[in-house]
């Protein structure tokens, strides 16, 4: 289902900066591409940004992983995970460099960071893990279009601090009314820029639709709608410690449809938070 931009928003988005893809990410992409991509390419071309390289091997060894065995470089990670897998880390990771901005956004990252492992630890619950890495992606950058915003728009930084409090189903009305345009659209956009898979771009654009997007019925792509409800569910368990009034109705209004799609009851749903924190809370303390 393709994503809806309005003539406001067009007008608009001509002057937002979109972050331009770096040369690890084009040179990794062009190989990925060929019929027989050389795995040493690959590694290499990893490895030359030390930045993405700490940052891939900070993922693939991460609580939220479960890895038996500490991958020390990322050849062995091409290797261990394959190119598929690895790439989405890859991708990740340069998105999340490319958007920093001009603010401070280290509370910004580390919340998204939590969603993406708690997304990773839920599509291993679910038995998706086919999805497994993907889920991580949506979960760091389902709200990639925030630093978008910030540096578009001055008083962009005092309407986000609404969202500590107050559910995004309630915000995302406002938001369009004031800015004309929401977080949501542009982070598909630069969902769309950056080649990330349709799956993705639909996840993130319809993020905060009614519930009815999350149905046996809906008109997205089913992988796109199991990747969105992975991503509710994983938002829930970090926002119960992060910010828990806002979550709480967050998840009132896809509850229902999302205990429908995955077959769970409210018992296995209280089990999994509490494994979602032990993996990623309690292992900080």
């Amino acid at each position: 289902m393709a994503i809806v931009v309005t003539a406001a928003e067009k007008r608009l988005l001509q002057d937002v900066t979109i972050p331009p893809r770096p040369q690890t990410l084009l040179t990794v992409s062009a190989e990925g591409k060929k019929e027989h991509p050389d795995v040493g390419v690959i590694a290499d071309a990893i490895a030359s940004d030390m930045g993405i390289a700490a940052a891939v091997l900070q993922v693939v060894n991460s609580a939220a992983y479960r890895r038996s065995r500490q991958i020390d470089s990322i050849q062995q990670a091409v290797m261990t995970l394959g190119f598929r897998r690895v790439f989405p880390i890859v991708r990740a990771v340069a998105l999340k460099r490319a958007v920093s901005g001009g603010y401070d956004l280290s509370e910004f990252w580390r919340y998204n960071e939590w969603v993406a492992g708690a997304c990773a630890l839920v599509a291993d619950a679910v038995k998706l893990s086919s999805i497994k890495d993907h889920a991580y992606m949506l979960g760091l950058f389902q709200s990639s279009g925030v630093p978008v915003m910030l540096e578009q728009f001055e008083d962009y930084q005092t309407f986000i601090k609404k969202a500590d409090t107050t559910s995004w189903y309630q915000l995302q009305q406002q938001e369009q009314q004031q800015f004309e345009t929401t977080h949501t659209t542009v982070g598909a956009l630069l969902a769309q820029q950056w080649k990330l898979p349709n799956l993705l771009v639909e996840a993130i654009y319809y993020l905060y639709d009614d519930s009815s997007i999350l149905g046996s019925d809906s008109e997205l792509h089913p992988m796109a709608v199991n990747l969105l409800a992975i991503s509710k569910l994983a938002k829930y368990a970090v926002d119960l410690k992060t910010r828990s009034l806002a979550g709480k109705e967050e998840w009132q209004q896809v509850e229902d449809a999302i205990l429908g799609r995955f077959g769970l009851d409210e018992v296995e749903v209280e089990s999994l938070v509490g494994e979602v924190h032990e993996v990623l809370f309690d292992s900080e303390s």
